[in-house]
């Protein structure tokens, strides 16, 4: 065991056993990283899997990406990966965060469970997929969301607080229905709320509910949404954006079971079942003064960490044809295929709008496109450009006056696209990444 692992090992309590632990990981594939993301063990069946040596390495940035802010509980993800030999392959990963002697996070562990075969899929994909997994809503049939929907099944049927993590257009309000409709509360309402669309008075009103005379204009009576969910769930999207004035307020509602309406001088209680949702870190934005740390712990008593569209790129094919069938049902066009040039643009594609992106892209090849088979023609002008051939590598295609300057440009070229950029370049996908991260660019 090289001699850096070891050092890294001797922050833990309990060090030497797990050195002896690690050393038994031949399989299943395994691999442990600092808290920068550099690797600190990667066992020979990982080098088997990915092509990769454990010598090549320690000490570089993960190969296989890894998120920034290690949770405290396991977290599964699906991850696109390319092996050294120029293979894709879907790996579901299994991943937990570790504390240090000083109770920080010091770096992580993670376990390979799946490994599926992109490259060899993708034709495959290019005709409509028919075994839908479709959970209450959320259409899936990722690994990585399978461990979502038995989190899922299980906290419906507790009373706990769920907080939701994930990126815009995920599918968040998915999950908190599910959480609803599997739970005793199905009978009751459902009600959400944005906390980031509305004023904080606004928003105090609309949660809290105010008293007939309470500020100029209220002329009656207003129930909030605590009131009018009664028995029901409340689902809190955004919710790291709530002003802190109205955590305060927050915090008492769910320790307490009652608050007092805005101008109101008597107490209500409180029966509603809470379900919160962000796309930021709730911990990074109580570092940062942005979000009281008393309430994190009490909307985070489940979290639910759910994947982004392009970590569960199986999914894709189903949305769409699932989006296709839906838009079809209006009988104003009928798509019955979708072209291979389409279809293999869309699957590469990044997805920053996640599924609600998807959605919206459907749309636009309904209004824009006529006959039964979807073209690239009809998709938006950002797929049609990334559909181009790319300059060889042996091409200066960048005139940029540094390396830095040259990487910034070939991401923006490629919208964001790690493996296209680095092809760009000419450089390797850890390559570049070890050149990214060095020059701190995101």
């Amino acid at each position: 065991m090289n001699e850096s692992f070891l050092t890294w090992l001797a922050q833990f309590n309990d060090a030497e056993l797990l050195a002896r632990l690690l050393e038994l990981f031949n399989d299943p594939p395994f691999y442990a990283v600092d808290k920068a993301g550099r690797v600190m063990f990667w066992n020979q069946a990982l080098e088997e899997l990915t092509g990769f040596m454990q010598s090549d390495l320690l000490g570089l940035p993960s190969p296989i990406s890894c998120p920034l802010d290690y949770p405290d509980e396991v977290l599964i993800r699906s991850v696109e990966f390319q092996s050294k030999a120029g293979k894709t392959i879907q790996l579901t990963v299994r991943t937990r965060g570790l504390l240090g002697l000083n109770g920080q996070l010091a770096g992580a562990v993670a376990w390979i469970l799946v490994e599926r075969d992109v490259d060899a899929e993708k034709q495959a994909v290019l005709k409509p997929v028919e075994s839908t997994q479709n959970f209450h809503g959320i259409i899936s049939r990722s690994p990585a969301m399978e461990a979502v929907f038995q989190i899922i099944q299980n906290a419906a049927q507790t009373e706990a607080t769920v907080l939701v993590r994930g990126e815009s257009g995920s599918g968040k309000e998915l999950v908190a229905r599910a959480i609803h409709d599997l739970s005793l509360r199905r009978q009751a309402p459902f009600l959400a709320i944005n906390c980031a669309a509305l004023s904080a008075n606004l928003l105090e009103s609309e949660l809290f509910g105010h008293v007939r005379g309470a500020f100029t204009g209220a002329i009656k009576d207003h129930p909030g949404l605590f009131q009018r969910a009664k028995g029901g769930t409340l689902f809190l999207d955004e919710v790291a954006e709530l002003p802190l004035e109205l955590q305060a307020k927050l915090l008492r509602v769910i320790q307490e079971r009652n608050y007092y309406p805005v101008g109101g001088d008597r107490l209500l209680d409180v029966d509603v079942r809470l379900v919160a949702a962000t796309h930021r870190s709730l911990r990074e934005e109580v570092k940062s003064g942005q979000f009281r740390e008393d309430l994190m712990y009490r909307l985070r008593v489940v979290p639910i960490f759910l994947p982004s569209l392009r970590e569960r790129r199986e999914d894709i094919p189903l949305l769409l044809w699932h989006f296709i069938r839906l838009h079809n049902a209006q009988n104003f066009r009928k798509i019955e295929k979708i072209d291979p040039q389409a279809m293999r643009v869309l699957l590469d594609y990044h997805w920053p709008g996640n599924i609600r992106e998807l959605h919206n892209i459907i749309e636009y090849a309904f209004a824009v496109g006529r006959g039964s088979c979807l073209r690239l023609s009809e998709l938006p002008p950002e797929f049609r450009e990334a559909a181009k051939p790319e300059p060889s590598a042996q091409t200066p295609v960048i005139a940029a006056k540094n390396e830095e300057d040259a990487i910034r440009e070939a991401l923006k070229r490629s919208s964001g696209s790690v493996e296209a950029a680095a092809g760009m370049l000419g450089m390797s996908r850890v390559t570049f990444w070890r050149k990214r991260k060095r020059y701190g660019i995101e």
